[in-house]
Protein backbone atom coordinates (compact mmCIF):
# COMPACT_ATOMS: atom_id res chain seq x y z
CA UNK A 1 0.00 0.00 0.00
CA UNK A 2 1.30 3.51 -0.77
CA UNK A 3 1.96 5.75 2.03
CA UNK A 4 1.43 9.89 1.07
CA UNK A 5 2.29 11.79 3.67
CA UNK A 6 -0.58 15.08 3.81
CA UNK A 7 1.81 17.54 2.33
CA UNK A 8 2.11 15.01 -0.79
CA UNK A 9 -1.62 14.66 -1.14
CA UNK A 10 -2.44 18.80 -0.59
CA UNK A 11 0.39 19.17 -3.38
CA UNK A 12 -1.47 16.54 -5.71
CA UNK A 13 -5.09 17.82 -5.34
CA UNK A 14 -4.60 21.25 -4.18
CA UNK A 15 -6.61 20.81 -1.05
CA UNK A 16 -4.68 23.12 1.53
CA UNK A 17 -3.36 21.00 4.98
CA UNK A 18 -5.78 23.07 6.67
CA UNK A 19 -8.45 21.77 4.78
CA UNK A 20 -7.26 18.07 5.08
CA UNK A 21 -7.26 18.46 8.95
CA UNK A 22 -10.99 19.77 8.79
CA UNK A 23 -11.97 16.50 7.17
CA UNK A 24 -10.50 14.25 9.17
CA UNK A 25 -11.85 16.34 12.23
CA UNK A 26 -15.54 16.07 10.97
CA UNK A 27 -14.90 12.51 10.20
CA UNK A 28 -15.26 12.88 6.37
CA UNK A 29 -11.81 11.62 5.53
CA UNK A 30 -9.61 9.85 7.93
CA UNK A 31 -6.16 9.12 7.37
CA UNK A 32 -4.87 5.46 6.48
CA UNK A 33 -2.55 6.03 9.61
CA UNK A 34 -0.47 8.19 11.34
CA UNK A 35 2.81 8.71 12.00
CA UNK A 36 4.58 8.63 16.08
CA UNK A 37 4.95 12.54 15.52
CA UNK A 38 1.13 12.43 14.78
CA UNK A 39 1.48 13.24 10.77
CA UNK A 40 -1.69 12.37 8.41
CA UNK A 41 -0.65 9.40 6.07
CA UNK A 42 -3.04 8.90 3.33
CA UNK A 43 -3.39 5.59 1.11
CA UNK A 44 -4.59 5.11 -2.12
CA UNK A 45 -7.57 4.56 -0.81
CA UNK A 46 -7.79 7.91 0.36
CA UNK A 47 -7.16 9.69 -2.77
CA UNK A 48 -9.52 8.08 -4.08
CA UNK A 49 -12.17 8.74 -1.79
CA UNK A 50 -10.94 12.69 -2.08
CA UNK A 51 -11.48 12.69 -5.38
CA UNK A 52 -14.71 11.84 -4.70
CA UNK A 53 -15.59 14.21 -2.27
CA UNK A 54 -13.91 17.30 -4.77
CA UNK A 55 -15.87 16.06 -7.75
CA UNK A 56 -19.40 16.05 -5.55
CA UNK A 57 -18.43 19.35 -4.17
CA UNK A 58 -18.31 20.73 -8.31
CA UNK A 59 -21.68 19.53 -7.98
CA UNK A 60 -22.84 21.87 -4.87
CA UNK A 61 -23.43 19.29 -2.29
CA UNK A 62 -22.82 20.37 1.32
CA UNK A 63 -19.97 18.32 3.24
CA UNK A 64 -22.53 16.52 5.30
CA UNK A 65 -24.44 15.76 1.85
CA UNK A 66 -21.17 14.10 0.40
CA UNK A 67 -20.56 12.72 3.84
CA UNK A 68 -23.81 11.23 3.60
CA UNK A 69 -23.70 9.93 -0.20
CA UNK A 70 -20.08 7.88 -0.06
CA UNK A 71 -20.80 6.62 3.51
CA UNK A 72 -23.98 4.91 2.25
CA UNK A 73 -23.99 2.32 0.09
CA UNK A 74 -27.20 1.91 -0.50
CA UNK A 75 -27.87 5.64 -1.57
CA UNK A 76 -30.42 7.09 -3.93
CA UNK A 77 -28.13 8.68 -6.38
CA UNK A 78 -30.71 9.24 -9.16
CA UNK A 79 -32.65 11.08 -6.58
CA UNK A 80 -30.01 13.29 -5.10
CA UNK A 81 -28.87 14.38 -8.64
CA UNK A 82 -32.17 15.32 -9.69
CA UNK A 83 -33.02 17.58 -6.55
CA UNK A 84 -29.63 18.91 -6.92
CA UNK A 85 -30.56 19.63 -10.53
CA UNK A 86 -34.02 21.71 -9.62
CA UNK A 87 -31.75 23.29 -6.72
CA UNK A 88 -29.41 24.89 -9.81
CA UNK A 89 -32.00 25.58 -12.15
CA UNK A 90 -33.69 27.72 -9.27
CA UNK A 91 -30.52 29.30 -8.27
CA UNK A 92 -29.82 30.04 -12.44
CA UNK A 93 -33.72 32.04 -12.21
CA UNK A 94 -32.46 33.66 -8.89
CA UNK A 95 -29.40 34.67 -10.82
CA UNK A 96 -31.30 36.11 -14.15
CA UNK A 97 -33.71 37.90 -11.90
CA UNK A 98 -30.64 39.51 -9.83
CA UNK A 99 -29.05 40.44 -13.61
CA UNK A 100 -31.94 42.03 -15.10
CA UNK A 101 -32.67 44.11 -11.93
CA UNK A 102 -28.80 45.12 -11.95
CA UNK A 103 -29.65 45.98 -15.75
CA UNK A 104 -32.42 47.78 -15.52
CA UNK A 105 -31.27 50.60 -12.65
CA UNK A 106 -28.00 50.28 -14.94
CA UNK A 107 -29.79 51.46 -17.45
CA UNK A 108 -32.03 53.87 -15.73
CA UNK A 109 -28.73 55.63 -14.27
CA UNK A 110 -28.46 56.21 -18.98
CA UNK A 111 -31.77 57.58 -18.79
CA UNK A 112 -32.04 59.64 -15.51
CA UNK A 113 -28.24 61.00 -15.65
CA UNK A 114 -28.70 59.47 -11.62
CA UNK A 115 -30.87 57.03 -10.03
CA UNK A 116 -32.67 58.54 -7.06
CA UNK A 117 -34.95 56.45 -4.63
CA UNK A 118 -38.24 57.34 -6.26
CA UNK A 119 -36.70 55.59 -9.73
CA UNK A 120 -35.86 52.34 -7.63
CA UNK A 121 -39.25 52.93 -5.74
CA UNK A 122 -40.83 52.99 -9.45
CA UNK A 123 -38.64 49.77 -10.25
CA UNK A 124 -39.72 48.06 -7.00
CA UNK A 125 -43.61 48.46 -7.75
CA UNK A 126 -42.90 47.29 -11.56
CA UNK A 127 -41.38 44.24 -10.75
CA UNK A 128 -43.47 43.22 -8.10
CA UNK A 129 -46.39 43.12 -11.18
CA UNK A 130 -47.84 40.10 -11.69
CA UNK A 131 -47.16 39.43 -15.13
CA UNK A 132 -50.07 37.98 -16.07
CA UNK A 133 -51.14 41.09 -15.53
CA UNK A 134 -49.10 42.73 -17.93
CA UNK A 135 -50.28 39.91 -20.55
CA UNK A 136 -54.05 40.32 -20.54
CA UNK A 137 -53.48 44.12 -20.58
CA UNK A 138 -51.87 43.64 -23.87
CA UNK A 139 -54.25 41.24 -25.03
CA UNK A 140 -56.85 44.22 -24.00
CA UNK A 141 -55.62 46.49 -25.88
CA UNK A 142 -53.97 45.47 -28.78
CA UNK A 143 -54.47 42.92 -31.66
CA UNK A 144 -53.05 39.65 -32.19
CA UNK A 145 -50.85 41.11 -35.29
CA UNK A 146 -50.45 44.36 -32.95
CA UNK A 147 -48.39 42.00 -30.05
CA UNK A 148 -45.85 40.77 -32.52
CA UNK A 149 -44.54 44.41 -33.44
CA UNK A 150 -44.51 44.66 -29.11
CA UNK A 151 -41.30 42.49 -28.71
CA UNK A 152 -39.89 44.67 -30.93
CA UNK A 153 -40.06 47.29 -28.76
CA UNK A 154 -36.82 48.49 -26.48
CA UNK A 155 -36.43 46.75 -23.64
CA UNK A 156 -34.60 48.62 -20.27
CA UNK A 157 -32.79 45.30 -19.47
CA UNK A 158 -32.05 43.89 -22.79
CA UNK A 159 -28.37 44.08 -23.80
CA UNK A 160 -29.69 44.24 -27.94
CA UNK A 161 -27.93 47.28 -29.98
CA UNK A 162 -31.28 48.65 -30.60
CA UNK A 163 -32.57 48.75 -26.92
CA UNK A 164 -29.31 50.40 -26.00
CA UNK A 165 -29.73 53.08 -28.84
CA UNK A 166 -32.85 53.65 -27.07
CA UNK A 167 -31.89 54.22 -24.21
CA UNK A 168 -28.72 56.23 -25.26
CA UNK A 169 -31.07 58.64 -26.91
CA UNK A 170 -33.48 58.97 -24.22
CA UNK A 171 -30.61 59.99 -21.49
CA UNK A 172 -29.15 62.56 -24.40
CA UNK A 173 -32.86 63.92 -24.59
CA UNK A 174 -33.36 64.46 -21.09
CA UNK A 175 -29.74 66.01 -20.75
CA UNK A 176 -30.55 68.65 -23.19
CA UNK A 177 -34.03 69.56 -22.26
CA UNK A 178 -32.68 73.28 -20.96
CA UNK A 179 -31.92 74.12 -24.89
CA UNK A 180 -35.63 73.60 -25.74
CA UNK A 181 -37.54 71.47 -27.63
CA UNK A 182 -36.72 73.16 -31.06
CA UNK A 183 -32.79 73.29 -30.48
CA UNK A 184 -30.40 71.68 -33.33
CA UNK A 185 -28.99 69.43 -30.59
CA UNK A 186 -32.55 68.12 -29.40
CA UNK A 187 -33.96 67.68 -32.81
CA UNK A 188 -30.74 65.75 -34.44
CA UNK A 189 -32.32 63.48 -31.71
CA UNK A 190 -35.43 63.18 -32.51
CA UNK A 191 -34.68 62.91 -36.12
CA UNK A 192 -32.96 59.88 -35.00
CA UNK A 193 -35.85 58.47 -32.63
CA UNK A 194 -38.13 58.92 -36.01
CA UNK A 195 -35.26 56.84 -37.95
CA UNK A 196 -35.30 53.98 -35.56
CA UNK A 197 -39.31 54.25 -35.41
CA UNK A 198 -39.69 53.97 -39.49
CA UNK A 199 -36.63 51.26 -38.75
CA UNK A 200 -39.11 49.13 -37.05
CA UNK A 201 -42.93 50.22 -37.44
CA UNK A 202 -42.96 51.92 -41.64
CA UNK A 203 -46.81 51.58 -41.98
CA UNK A 204 -47.70 50.79 -38.32
CA UNK A 205 -48.79 54.64 -37.12
CA UNK A 206 -52.38 53.27 -35.47
CA UNK A 207 -50.15 50.78 -33.41
CA UNK A 208 -47.63 53.49 -32.37
CA UNK A 209 -49.97 56.28 -31.87
CA UNK A 210 -52.23 53.71 -29.48
CA UNK A 211 -48.66 52.69 -27.79
CA UNK A 212 -48.03 56.39 -27.61
CA UNK A 213 -51.04 57.27 -25.54
CA UNK A 214 -50.62 54.54 -23.51
CA UNK A 215 -47.03 55.62 -22.60
CA UNK A 216 -48.47 58.91 -21.71
CA UNK A 217 -50.60 57.62 -19.24
CA UNK A 218 -48.70 56.77 -15.99
CA UNK A 219 -51.59 54.12 -15.20
CA UNK A 220 -51.77 52.21 -18.68
CA UNK A 221 -47.47 52.35 -18.69
CA UNK A 222 -47.26 50.72 -15.49
CA UNK A 223 -50.40 47.94 -16.30
CA UNK A 224 -48.04 47.42 -19.41
CA UNK A 225 -45.12 46.75 -17.71
CA UNK A 226 -43.53 50.38 -19.13
CA UNK A 227 -40.68 51.18 -17.66
CA UNK A 228 -41.55 55.07 -15.45
CA UNK A 229 -40.83 57.62 -17.73
CA UNK A 230 -41.49 60.92 -15.98
CA UNK A 231 -43.88 63.14 -17.62
CA UNK A 232 -42.33 65.94 -18.17
CA UNK A 233 -39.70 64.40 -20.29
CA UNK A 234 -42.81 62.28 -22.10
CA UNK A 235 -44.42 66.04 -22.78
CA UNK A 236 -40.86 67.56 -24.04
CA UNK A 237 -40.28 64.20 -26.83
CA UNK A 238 -43.82 64.99 -27.96
CA UNK A 239 -43.52 68.77 -28.07
CA UNK A 240 -39.89 67.98 -29.83
CA UNK A 241 -41.37 65.59 -32.27
CA UNK A 242 -44.23 68.31 -33.30
CA UNK A 243 -41.48 70.62 -34.36
CA UNK A 244 -39.55 68.32 -36.18
CA UNK A 245 -42.52 67.00 -38.06
CA UNK A 246 -44.21 70.41 -38.96
CA UNK A 247 -40.27 70.93 -40.01
CA UNK A 248 -40.56 68.00 -42.57
CA UNK A 249 -43.90 68.84 -43.31
CA UNK A 250 -43.15 72.26 -44.76
CA UNK A 251 -39.77 70.76 -46.58
CA UNK A 252 -42.42 68.98 -48.59
CA UNK A 253 -44.31 71.84 -49.21
CA UNK A 254 -41.52 73.50 -50.33
CA UNK A 255 -40.43 70.98 -52.43
CA UNK A 256 -43.74 70.23 -54.11
CA UNK A 257 -43.69 73.68 -54.67
CA UNK A 258 -40.27 73.59 -56.17
CA UNK A 259 -41.48 70.58 -59.05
Amino acid sequence: MKSIPIQELSKQTGITVRTLRYYDQIGLLIPAAKTPGKHRIYSEEELKKLQQIQFLKKLGFSLQEISDMISNPEWNWSSSLMNQLDFVKNEQNKLNQMESALRTVLHSIAVEGETSWDVIQKLIHLSGRDPSLKHAFRQQMFERREEELLDLLPNMNSTDPDSLEWIALLGQLKKRMENGPGSPEVQRIIRRMDEKRREHFEGEDPFVDKLWEIRKSPAQSEQMGLYPIEEELLQFMELAFNIYAAGLEEKLDEEGETS
